[in-house]
């Protein structure tokens, strides 16, 4: 087994999110397609049951996309490796899945309105489950360049969000899907090393 190869679902992930944005770009469907599969706050006439899935695969742009399937390729690969793909696909869904009932609830609870999209959130799970699994792998951040464990690496992201969220910084971020992703992940985790076992899982 490579673990250095990119594992099957991390690469369709990627292939099916870029393919995603190549067709909102490229063919006169964008409109369309963020009215049909972007997630809008309960309570917006284009609200849809099946958005909190569907919203995960859209993204705002280049950069967006790049960011959100780099941090997949750079820590999903090895989570994949860990966990098997099919508990992986899982997991990285429940992740997505949970950061947009949190925007949800966070949108019905301040009536902020708005469209969100992105996989932010179920990347920021995939962050969680590496800092668990693999605690004292350094990571090199970018901004400032210096390397850091990973287990501490989560637990500053994870404060940086929440302060955001609460403070209302950077308010065109979806701050609290950040946290929400990381939530459903660590909830997840914890269930999965209760029924499983630490050898199984953490």
């Amino acid at each position: 087994m490579n673990r250095y190869a990119t594992p099957p679902v991390v690469l369709n992930l990627l292939i099916i999110n870029a393919l995603m944005l190549l067709v909102m770009e490229l063919l006169p469907m964008r409109e369309m397609l963020i009215r049909t599969l972007a997630l809008f706050d309960v309570g917006e006439p284009e609200f849809r049951l099946w958005q909190p899935v569907t919203y995960m695969f859209l993204h705002d742009g280049f950069s967006h996309l790049f960011f959100n399937m780099f941090a997949l390729w750079m820590f999903g690969r090895t989570l994949e490796w860990d966990l098997g793909s099919r508990r992986f696909l899982l997991y990285y869904m429940v992740c997505g899945i949970g950061a947009g009932l949190i925007q949800l609830l966070v949108g019905y609870l301040t009536h902020a309105g708005g469209v969100t999209v992105g996989a932010s959130g179920a990347v920021f799970g995939v962050l969680l489950a590496f800092g668990m699994l693999h605690p004292n792998e350094r990571v090199m951040l970018l901004i400032p360049p210096i390397p850091m464990k990973a287990k501490w690496f989560v637990i500053i992201y994870g404060l940086i969000e929440l302060f955001f969220g609460v403070s209302g910084t950077m308010s065109n971020v979806a701050h609290f899907a950040h946290v929400g992703g990381m939530l459903f992940g660590l909830m997840l985790l914890l269930y999965w090393k209760h029924r499983y076992g630490k050898r199984r899982v953490l």
